[in-house]
């Protein structure tokens, strides 16, 4: 264990066992495409903003830019200015000439009776013109308007992304779990006239009637001021209306029946500026007024280009499965953008990973010879924990696998190399948020060696550091924890809140900047909202949420790392620590943690999590209480709500479960804890 540095105060020491390094296979490194080490030479700060423009190169544009980057309205960054591309045909129509008959997408459904859909290139030209045509003619939609869509991982909502950013229009994805309120919201705050459905899908084994959710949606945002005149429902299947919610007349519009008009129509892409808005991504906070992302064209598009070539290793001959949702930022960078700019097949997954049991990833990766996998760490503990061995019956090989979405555990990330990437495959471990439109941090996989729990250096371009309370920065090694912030503006970042320019600089660059009126990028470094600390050899590890590290009698400790030290004992599956309120300490961790399959609670298991995490990071990290639980309380995603689990364990109001995948786990819970 590496030991608190010398002089290290109280506030912000923190320690960690530091893990070996892995290196990359020959074989991998060899057909990379980033493996030469003096390329990253070209990065270095002082080159900044000029090796953006290789970026930019990556793209098709219909005018050349003329500046990389302007900052005359600091700090409302725009990139490629002068320039105009359209997102849409950077994804497809660039293709045809050599790619037209390759597959695009890949849609998986949940029932296995199903085939699997392989849309070539072509075949999603036409699909997304149609639509494209539809939007324009039927909904009478035009450039700069906004468009919800409030659709689950089904082939029709990238082509209905794909056909807006044709025609100039702004899309805003509302995550297919959601509930009508919250799609409702991102209506209101977006202005849309149009939303665009299905009527149904399947989430584990079930038909989940989903339009009925966009009646109740249509309604709240009508009392909010916000009218839907139109609605666009896709079926679930061709011809077949799966919803017992009938079409309202007058405002609903069944795709399939109207599609037939427009056969065979060809849209010609409007040419859109660099810096027009292409997409508005809302963060999902459960109270207060949503915050709408806008990410521009040219710069979003460049970025996600580029880091789904550098980092994630995307040839057009890959087979591309990125298991998040489209509804998150992750899926709009990471399936759709990124991946069908450079000409990849990406995969959609209907469902869910363990339907209808633990192998299902594992018989999609042999089924479609996937060779880059992509997952949150989230997905990855419950499929160690439900299927250990399902890996193993399956023939399938990875050449890199990334993660995404929340630190990841030594532990876990070592199961994940050995069971899942058999050995062979590179991990990348990336760090990056909603407002930042791809990576910040991780390692180049065909240069650097991974470390687990390592999120790894800023990716090329990006030069994060570690500032303290006070705005000075710590060097790399100082073994304090600060809040990680970018100290260079990039393509891929928010160009602002929509709406609310004031809530974008406070949010984001307040804290740390000075000078209001300043032009000079340099004045405005970018704070991500995140502590983490960075280590001598320039890795960043991230601790979570400032939020989520807790400040005991003046030490602060990141809510990850007690997690990974629960990690550490064989039979724990999950953990969850959330502070409690102590009128000494200030708070205290509570951990909450679930066992494997065929583990029973005892209180041997309890006092070997107390001893590993006494062990791994010092008595400063002591639980108040370790509670054992069936299952922790979850998303529709998967992730688990720590808020729920804070509100339980400082006695105060849970809020509203009821979209929670589990929500009867939170009354056991809260039995348990007030017993």
């Amino acid at each position: 264990m590496s030991k608190e540095a010398e002089g290290a105060d109280n506030q912000s020491a923190t320690r960690w066992k530091e893990e070996e390094y892995f290196y990359p296979a020959k074989e991998f490194t060899a057909q990379a495409n980033l493996n030469d080490q003096a390329v990253l030479a070209g990065f270095s700060l002082e080159k900044f903003p000029d090796y953006y423009a290789g970026f930019a190169d990556m793209l098709t544009w219909y005018k050349p830019w003329q500046k990389v980057f302007d900052a005359s309205d600091a700090p409302l960054w725009k990139w490629f200015t002068g320039g105009e591309l359209n997102a849409s045909f950077n994804c497809i129509d660039r293709h045809l000439p050599h790619l037209a008959n390759k597959t695009a997408i890949h849609f998986a459904p949940e029932p296995e009776g199903e085939k699997i859909e392989h849309i070539t290139y072509q075949e999603l030209f036409v699909k997304v013109n149609e639509f494209a045509a539809l939007l324009r003619d039927t909904a009478k939609l035009k450039r700069g308007d906004r468009v919800a869509i409030h659709m689950p991982m089904v082939a029709e909502l990238p082509i209905a992304m794909l056909a807006c950013a044709r025609l100039g229009l702004i899309h805003t994805v509302v995550f297919g779990g959601f509930s009508s309120s919250a799609c409702a919201d991102r209506v209101i705050d977006s202005g849309s006239r149009v939303l665009i459905t299905i009527d149904a899908y399947y989430r584990s084994g079930k038909l989940i009637d989903h339009k009925v959710i966009d009646d109740e949606a249509c309604q709240l945002a009508a009392a909010g001021g916000q009218k839907v005149e139109t609605m666009l429902v896709w079926q679930r299947f061709a011809g077949k209306y799966s919803s017992a919610a009938p079409p309202v007349a007058g405002r609903d519009i069944v795709v399939g029946d109207e599609l037939k008009k427009y056969y065979g129509a060809r849209v010609e892409p409007e040419k859109m500026r660099s810096e027009d808005p292409l997409f508005l991504m809302y963060t999902s906070g459960t109270t207060g007024k949503p915050k709408g992302c806008q990410h521009g064209t040219g710069g979003y598009m460049a970025y996600v280009t580029a880091m789904s070539g550098m980092i994630l290793d995307i040839h057009p001959e890959d087979c591309y499965w990125c298991t998040a949702d489209i509804g998150w930022i992750t899926g709009h960078s990471f399936i759709v953008y990124g991946p069908l700019a450079l000409g990849g097949s990406t995969v959609i997954y209907e469902g869910v990973p363990t339907y209808p049991d633990a192998g299902r990833n594992w018989r999609i990766a042999q089924d479609l010879g996937v060779t880059i996998f992509h997952t949150a760490p989230t997905a990855i503990r419950s499929l160690r924990k439900v299927g250990p061995d399902e890996p193993k019956k399956y023939q399938f090989k990875f050449k890199l696998m990334a993660t995404v979405g929340e630190p990841i555990e030594p532990e876990v990330w070592r199961w994940f190399e050995r069971e899942i990437g058999k050995g062979q495959a590179v991990i990348v471990d990336t760090y990056w948020q909603t407002e930042t439109g791809g990576f910040l941090c991780s390692t180049v996989p065909g240069i650097a060696p991974m470390k687990p729990g390592s999120a790894g250096p800023g990716v090329p371009g990006i030069h994060p550091a570690i500032f303290d309370e006070e705005g000075n920065v710590l060097p790399p090694g100082a073994e304090k924890a600060g809040n990680i912030c970018i100290r260079n503006p990039w393509p891929g970042c928010m160009q602002t809140v929509w709406g609310d320019r004031d809530r974008f600089v406070a949010n984001y660059f307040g804290r740390y900047n000075t000078k209001r009126d300043s032009k000079d990028w340099r004045d405005w470094p970018y704070m991500t909202g995140d502590g983490a600390i960075q280590t001598a050899d320039g890795y960043f590890r991230i601790l979570g949420r400032i939020d989520d590290v807790i400040n005991v009698s003046g030490h602060r400790l990141g809510t990850k790392e007690i997690e990974s030290a629960a990690m550490m004992v064989p039979e724990i599956a999950e953990a969850a620590v959330v502070a409690v309120a102590h009128e000494i300490k200030g708070s205290e961790p509570e951990l909450y943690v679930s066992l494997k399959p065929g583990v029973s609670p005892s209180p041997e298991i309890e006092k070997k999590v107390a001893d590993a995490i006494v062990f791994q990071i010092g008595k400063i990290a002591k639980c108040r209480k370790i509670w054992i639980v069936p299952d922790m309380p979850k998303t529709r995603s998967g992730k688990i709500m720590r808020r729920v689990l804070g509100a339980i364990s400082n006695k105060g109001d849970v809020g509203n479960t009821s979209t929670l995948a589990n929500p009867e786990i939170v009354t056991e819970i809260q039995n348990m804890v007030s017993k």
